[in-house]
């Protein structure tokens, strides 16, 4: 037995580092990207991180999950112009009202979409202006 050190060997390289499965095209990402639009109504800034991971995605998992970056693209935007109405509107009293029915549209749009994703199955249509029923 000897006391020299043979050297750095092949083990103790660290592993390459992986993505995690959260950020790669699938079920699990559209399910994040749900989540951070129901943050985004307290936390704005997680609905632009959730847009950026649907764009990002989009067109690169396949099956029935593509519908749902369809939804979840469509429902940032469509979400965004209604707001942006309701603010309008709030100069004469109605914007109020509007942005209260917005925020309900947009939580029963992200519910749904979710009740799919768990079932495994896509959104029946995708580039609806209410709910994707």
């Amino acid at each position: 037995m000897s006391d020299i050190n043979p050297g750095p060997t092949d083990s103790s390289k660290p592993a390459p580092r992986q993505t995690d499965r959260w950020l790669e095209p699938g079920p699990t990402n559209a399910l994040i990207i749900y989540i951070l639009y129901l943050a985004g109504l307290v936390i704005g800034v997680t609905g632009l991180v959730g847009i950026v991971l649907a764009y990002i995605n989009r067109g690169k998992s396949g099956g029935f999950v593509e519908s749902h970056y369809t939804f979840l693209v469509r429902t940032f935007w469509i979400g965004l112009l209604y707001a942006l109405i309701s603010v309008v509107l709030m100069m004469v009293a109605i914007g109020v009202v509007l942005m209260f029915a917005v925020a309900v549209w947009f939580i029963a749009r992200c519910i749904l979409g979710l009740q799919a994703l768990q079932r495994g199955e896509p959104v029946k249509n995708p580039e609806s202006w209410f709910l994707g029923l």
